[in-house]
């Protein structure tokens, strides 16, 4: 099949399938011509890629685990990454729920705040809360 035809099947542009070329993420592709003939395997590669990429991978981590034995995705590579992005997004996790109780305490004093304004208690708003959150 031609670029066009990989790129309807595998839901992507005809520049990125030529970018994961260049790259090397996609193996040797055969040529007619002055064509590059793809087959289905490369759709399943593009796929992969693409899957990938949406996870959070940047496409220089993916050639080695694309093409680590015979062309073959190395899944023991892959599933090592995987278990190494998700400590990533664990603790990136444990810092934004820091930082949204931080958040949420300052709404709390401002409400607090703005409650005592209403009852002509205004020297209690005087400064803007402190917050203790330091990343």
């Amino acid at each position: 099949m031609y670029i066009g035809e990989l790129a309807r099947l595998a839901n992507a542009s005809a520049k990125a399938i030529r970018l994961y070329e260049n790259l090397g993420l996609l193996g040797q592709v055969q040529r007619l011509g002055k064509y590059r003939i793809y087959t289905e395997r490369n759709v399943l590669q593009v796929q992969l890629i693409r899957q990938a990429q949406s996870l959070g991978f940047r496409l220089s981590e993916l050639a080695p685990m694309l093409h680590a034995a015979h062309g073959e995705p190395d899944w023991a590579l892959i599933a090592q990454h995987l278990h190494e992005k998700r400590a990533v997004v664990k603790t990136e996790i444990k810092k934004l729920h820091a930082l949204d109780a931080c958040l949420l305490q300052m709404q709390a004093e401002i409400h607090d705040c703005l409650q005592a304004q209403l009852t002509a208690q205004q020297a209690a708003c005087t400064s803007f809360p402190v917050n203790q959150h330091v990343d």
